[in-house]
């Protein structure tokens, strides 16, 4: 019996172990959606992940023109200070945003996620 309850042990602890490596090195980091929301602005991150439910989300509204004009050019700003952003398109779930270069050509272009604020490239 005693043996038994040995091998449980060992294996409750080997789970434990498990889960707190996945979680501290391999887990999904907290973020919001490129900052939108918080005292900083937009264009915090790249491509952020929440942690949880996907529907976090679904209780917020719908990003408007000028806040994904905000992400995109606060992104765009700590990449390369020479480019701009240029216009930014409705395209139903998403806002298109085209980056200029210092010329005024379109080099990128770039969608903002409506619902979340997640940058993408369209390519």
């Amino acid at each position: 019996m005693k043996k038994y309850l040995g091998i449980i042990m060992i294996g409750i602890l080997f789970l434990g172990f498990m889960g707190v490596a996945y979680s501290s090195f391999m887990g999904p980091q907290h973020a919001e959606a490129c900052g939108w929301g918080n005292s900083k602005g937009g264009g915090g991150d790249y491509v952020p992940q929440q942690r949880g439910s996907r529907g976090a989300f679904n209780n917020r509204e719908s990003l408007t023109k000028e806040q994904a004009f905000d992400i995109v050019s606060s992104h765009v700003k700590k990449l390369n200070p020479n480019l701009s952003v240029g216009e930014i398109i409705d395209a139903g779930s998403f806002f298109e945003a085209e980056i200029l270069s210092e010329a005024k050509e379109v080099i990128e272009r770039l969608a903002v996620d409506k619902r979340s604020g997640r940058i993408m490239p369209i390519g």
